[in-house]
């Protein structure tokens, strides 16, 4: 009778371990869901990445974008960081690019139009008299095919679209491929090639906006994040938000984020360049060590949740923004709106204008070249 009892105690703490190990294995997974249809009437899809942590990131076909990202805070409790819609009709109506692929060419282009090998190239005027984030319809808002692909170090996912010869006016066939990975180490990492038949100039990047206290009822601003960003520099611009050429030094400005700061700690100042942006709407100049394929760019703790985000590029310049344009006309997950200093980017870039700023470093892409940059969002807790 205790040889029985003894069995079956041992069955099932061993059925307990199987199940359990069994869980494990299988929570890091992707899956596919369809997530509505277009005006058109194509079908958009919503690809959910989990690591073996149980950290998440969801991906919809439309536009490539970024709908959720849930991450620990200190406690270990996941929380959504990033603004978002339930629905893709939200990202079908929306105007503010939330956590969307942003091209053929993110940031603005100064008088929508730039020339190559001198012929003028005329782009679609549809921030003011500049050209914004790839023009009218940019790939923000466009159907990117998906297939999920192996990764050694988590769940990926990889979006692919053609930009035609003559799209929102830039040359050449653009034939553009982004990889998501959720990684083991909770990392979102963004790898974006892409090639061409005909000069052309490219300069990908993502626009997630981000709140680390946490996205959804109740959720509060984000002048409490504490941010360092690996800048000496950073480009002034003008009364339209583009680049006046000049690289400045951020010492003895509100724009010094060397060392961690409160990003509300100067947001209201008196100073020329917030002004004009309204906040933060500023390219910063990163210190890139000579050899180093990948570098840290900036670092954002939030104080209450403790979550830390850390952003590592291979680009040379990040857009930091205060969401200075939220109005609260957008209404987003759980239909909470969407206002302003709710939340920021930190956006990974070749610098603004760079089309017509020769001292900047180029963006043009030859045939026969292979556009290919890399970017990481590390997350993790502080003390």
């Amino acid at each position: 009778m205790k040889r029985l009892f003894w069995i079956t105690i041992t069955g099932a703490l061993l059925m307990s371990t199987l199940t359990a190990s069994g869980a494990r294995a299988k929570s890091a997974s992707t899956t596919k869901s369809p997530w509505g249809k277009t005006p058109d009437g194509e079908q958009v899809d919503l690809y959910t990445l989990t690591n073996k942590n149980g950290v998440e990131a969801a991906i919809t076909t439309y536009g490539g974008a970024v709908v959720s990202l849930k991450v620990p805070d200190r406690n270990g409790k996941l929380g959504d960081v990033v603004l978002g819609f339930d629905s893709v009709d939200g990202y079908v109506e929306g105007k503010s690019y939330f956590g969307a692929i942003i091209g053929r060419y993110g940031n603005r282009i100064g008088h929508a139009q730039f020339t190559l090998d001198g012929k003028t190239y005329t782009l679609a005027k549809n921030n003011v008299e500049n050209s914004l984030h790839g023009g009218t319809k940019g790939f923000n808002k466009m159907v990117w095919k998906a297939k999920e692909i192996p990764a050694k170090d988590g769940q990926a996912l990889e979006l692919t679209y053609l930009s035609k010869d003559g799209e929102e006016g830039f040359p050449g066939n653009l034939k553009v491929r982004v990889v998501y990975t959720l990684t083991d180490s909770n990392e979102l990492k963004i790898e974006y090639s892409a090639t061409t038949d005909k000069k052309t100039v490219v300069n990908l990047t993502n626009h997630s906006y981000f709140n680390l206290a946490g996205v959804g009822p109740g959720m509060g601003d984000i002048l409490g994040h504490m941010l360092m960003i690996e800048a000496d520099k950073f480009t002034p611009v003008d009364s339209g938000l583009i680049p006046t050429g000049e690289l400045r030094d951020v010492a003895g400005t509100p724009f010094d984020f060397r060392q961690p700061t409160a990003i509300g700690a100067r947001i209201n100042s008196d100073e020329e360049q917030i002004k004009l942006g309204g906040g933060y709407d500023h390219n910063f100049v990163l210190r890139r060590k000579p050899g180093d394929p990948i570098s840290l760019a900036a670092r954002v703790e939030e104080p209450k949740t403790g979550r830390v985000m850390e952003v590592w590029t291979t680009e040379p310049g990040v857009q930091f923004y205060t969401g200075n344009f939220l109005d609260g006309s957008a209404h987003g997950k759980g239909g909470v709106a969407y206002t302003k200093r709710s939340a920021f980017c930190l956006e990974t870039q070749h610098f603004p204008d760079s089309p017509n700023q020769p001292k900047f470093p180029s963006v043009v892409l030859n045939p026969g070249e292979r556009y290919h940059t890399t970017t990481i969002y590390k997350f993790s807790t502080g003390k």
